[in-house]
């Protein structure tokens, strides 16, 4: 529960006017601007684009506050989003579905047993193995060029490889999956997001219809199956949310570990020890670089006094997980931190993320099968050149170019990495390891 700070009177959020989140300025250098943000205290007037202002939440306590307190704060944006223009550009990230994202109550928890008991029937196993044929699929598009673009060829195409096949269908509709979901990533014009949306709609009815006639052990089977008999839009609504929140995460993870493991000697098998894992770098990114750097949009029941902040009632109040896990150190007990879960990146509370540990798995088993494969891979580029993504809740790369020894298809080399997964290590070295990237390592601010 929240409850009104004594003392001083609250500032309102919007006192000194929003900081815009959707330009270029916060994706080059989002660091500098939450050190701006954190001059308002806990929460801080943003833009999220043009004209629609929100709440960012920047401190770790306050975060865990809003992210629990189920009483003060809904989920349900549909009173909020009929006060901004239906075509803005931050609606698809916003607006009402009948999904686990934005319902609360009964309504939420039915939504989310359905998918969670769903997810905890997925063995770690078989996911890993999936991960093993869908990562060799795509490497061995590339493997004999030298070079790959890692982000467009690798990290945004793998989960979309590994979802259509836990959804339970044949992997001729993959590509569907993948075009439809590249197109609305990538579509800036709403007549493209329109034809895209209509192709992932179009998957996810075959899908469906598939399932209900040949029930199998999938993702799509467990969820019809499941005691809270979802209707079929219920149906859709789940599925669509398990393809569009699991794979901008998962994407942006992946990419933006390897770009800390190519640009940074530690993550380099020597003979010295203390060598650092994929784990480690996976680590790393959710706690300095998380793959969304704010979301977990919330809206008040009634006016509130946050950590100082008065916030009205349905004014949109969002997390930085970015900037709580950067001020968490000196918010917490000494030593509270050394706990490597105990970072935001994937939200908490009764809305956190149901699929955080398939997505570290997907994360760090894509990483290790690529290192095992290219021995010698690294950044093509410093890693200060590599551009990212704008926009206000993600943190992505557009590209991350690499550049390795050519290797054919079929043929492997021990990996000079520190690998998670031993059975993603092969056995004969075919190409000599550099003795470190060359490339600038990445900014380490833990």
């Amino acid at each position: 529960m929240t409850h009104p700070t004594p003392g001083p009177a609250p500032q309102t959020a919007d006192a000194r006017g929003p900081v815009p989140l959707y330009g270029p300025d916060f994706a080059e250098n989002p660091r500098a601007v939450y050190t701006r943000l954190r001059e308002f205290g806990a929460c801080a007037p943003v833009e999220l684009a043009p004209g629609v202002v929100a709440t960012l939440v920047t401190s770790y306590r306050a975060a865990l506050e809003v992210l629990h307190d189920t009483e003060t704060y809904s989920k349900d944006p549909r009173v909020w989003q009929h006060t901004v223009p239906q075509d803005s550009q931050i609606m698809p990230m916003m607006a009402w579905r009948p999904n686990l994202l934005f319902n609360d109550g009964d309504v939420h928890a039915r939504y989310r047993q359905a998918v969670t008991d769903s997810l905890d029937l997925i063995e770690p196993h078989d996911l890993r193995e999936m991960v093993h044929r869908s990562a060799d699929r795509l490497i061995r598009n590339f493997a004999q060029r030298g070079e790959a673009e890692l982000i467009g060829e690798y990290a945004r195409v793998l989960p979309l490889l590994i979802f259509n096949e836990l959804f339970g269908l044949p992997d001729s509709y993959s590509a569907r999956l993948v075009s439809a979901m590249t197109s609305l990533m990538d579509s800036s014009a709403p007549e493209a997001a329109i034809t895209a949306i209509n192709d992932l709609n179009a998957y996810m009815g075959n899908l469906t219809t598939l399932k209900r006639e040949q029930p199998r052990e999938d993702l799509t089977s467990w969820l019809l199956q499941h005691p809270a008999e979802l209707t079929e839009e219920e149906l859709v609504w789940q599925l669509l949310m398990v393809t569009t929140a699991g794979h901008e995460p998962t994407s942006n993870l992946i990419g933006n570990a390897l770009a800390r493991m190519l640009s940074d000697s530690r993550y380099y098998r020597t003979l010295s020890a203390g060598s650092l894992s994929s784990s480690d770098a996976v680590v790393d990114v959710l706690w300095n670089d998380p793959p969304m750097a704010n979301y977990s949009t919330h809206f008040p029941r009634r006016d509130v006094d946050l950590h100082g902040t008065w916030i009205p009632a349905g004014t949109p109040v969002l997390v930085s997980y970015a900037a709580a896990n950067a001020g968490a150190a000196a918010e917490l007990p000494p030593g509270s931190r050394a706990d490597a879960g105990a970072h935001l990146a994937f939200a908490a509370g009764p809305h956190g993320c149901p699929a955080k540990q398939p997505a570290v798995m997907i994360a760090t088993t894509a990483i290790d099968r690529l290192t095992s494969w290219l021995v010698d891979i690294t950044l093509s580029v410093p890693y200060e050149e590599l551009s990212w993504r704008p926009g206000p809740f993600h943190r992505g790369l557009v590209a991350l170019p690499a550049r390795f020894t050519p290797i054919a298809p079929d043929q492997k080399g021990t990996s000079p990495w520190t690998s998670n997964l031993e059975s993603s290590t092969p056995a004969e070295a075919t190409s000599e390891p550099s003795p470190q990237p060359s490339a600038t390592p990445a900014p380490q601010s833990r």
